[in-house]
């Protein structure tokens, strides 16, 4: 795992929120936080270090955020922060923009410049949920004149690239506890790249990142595309060229470049292959057949699957799922209603 976990129940109740605030200030530069439920608060927040990029999943209780122009000439790490809401409603002051924020929204503030968060009245108690990241501003490869068209904008995350930052943030948080301290710097590196597409893509300014930025955002993109298309047995690389109006030999490059052992239609198998042998280890699908399970991954072809599940795993699939329901003994072939 990489990073740190708070929750609130660990610490005694009338120490939580000031707790909880401590450690909002170190993630973020410090603001005025306050709480009308400071006196039971509760609150979960993880703080990952990807490198110089510091994110930090989080649920609380309605909380607002205030930085005056005071604090900002006290104390000023040059920082944008980015906030993805996933539930709750929220309202931003910042830059002049007054905007109201809900799920699958997000919003871009400078630390260099005064803001005031607040949460919606009508939530009452409801839990705030959301991630959030920092990272120094010197990292972005766009001038901060036309960075600053976008702070305290509402800025959807359901298409484009806002799709795919949203869909990183919160793959992170799901698999944060099967990551790696190795694997923290690159991940921190794959972040600013979909930070520096997406916000190329919403200012129509593609053209003024660095050939090496576009080239691994268009990579990650690439990768999101074959993850949501493996049912799809007519996916191969030519298909994936096109969808991409790009060329079948640059997306060989661009592989060779990212994973030079593994070319895209081993990559693609390999992702096959390891969501059937999920799905055949699960024992709330004992009672699919294989062939429906291996039709799902985009291999309907009963020998082909058989013979590549062998090759990578050593044992057929059905000996696999064999193998997996003995390991959980009688009586544990299905999950607790």
């Amino acid at each position: 795992m990489i990073g740190t976990v708070f929750r609130s129940d660990d610490v005694p109740a009338e120490h939580r929120f000031d707790y909880w605030r401590e450690l909002v200030h170190r993630a973020i530069a410090p603001s005025d936080i306050h709480s009308k439920f400071a006196g039971d608060f509760w609150a979960q927040q993880r703080l990952l270090e990807l490198g110089p990029v510091l994110v930090w999943p989080t649920a609380h209780l309605p909380t607002g955020f205030r930085r005056t122009e005071k604090m900002v000439r006290q104390s000023d790490p040059e920082m944008y922060h980015l906030s993805l809401v996933l539930g709750g409603d929220f309202g931003l002051e910042h830059v002049g923009r007054t905007e109201m924020y809900g799920p699958s929204d997000l919003w871009v503030t400078d630390t260099s410049r005064a803001y005031d968060v607040r949460p919606s009245d009508s939530l009452g108690r409801q839990v705030i949920r959301g991630i959030c990241a920092d990272l120094p501003k010197t990292l972005l490869p766009l001038p901060p004149a036309r960075i600053a068209e976008l702070l305290g904008r509402r800025l959807p995350g359901r298409e484009g690239v806002g799709a795919l930052l949203t869909g990183f943030l919160t793959g992170l948080e799901q698999q944060v506890d099967t990551l790696q301290p190795a694997d923290a710097p690159r991940l921190g590196t794959v972040l600013i790249d979909l930070l520096a597409a997406w916000f190329a893509q919403v200012l129509e300014a593609e053209d003024a990142l660095p050939p090496e930025t576009r080239q691994r955002a268009l990579t990650t993109r690439i990768r999101a595309f074959v993850r949501q298309n493996l049912h799809d047995p007519e996916l191969n690389p030519r298909a994936i060229a096109a969808a991409h109006h790009i060329s079948l030999s640059y997306l060989h490059r661009l592989f060779q470049e990212d994973t030079p052992d593994e070319t895209v239609a081993a990559w693609i198998r390999v992702q096959r292959l390891e969501g059937a042998r999920h799905d055949l280890a699960d024992p709330g699908l004992d009672s699919t057949p294989v062939h429906t399970i291996a039709t799902r991954w985009g291999m309907p072809r009963a020998s082909d699957f058989t013979r590549a599940f062998r090759g990578a795993y050593g044992v057929s699939p059905t000996e696999f799922r064999a193998r997996e329901r003995a390991a959980r003994g009688p009586g544990r072939d299905h999950p607790p209603a």
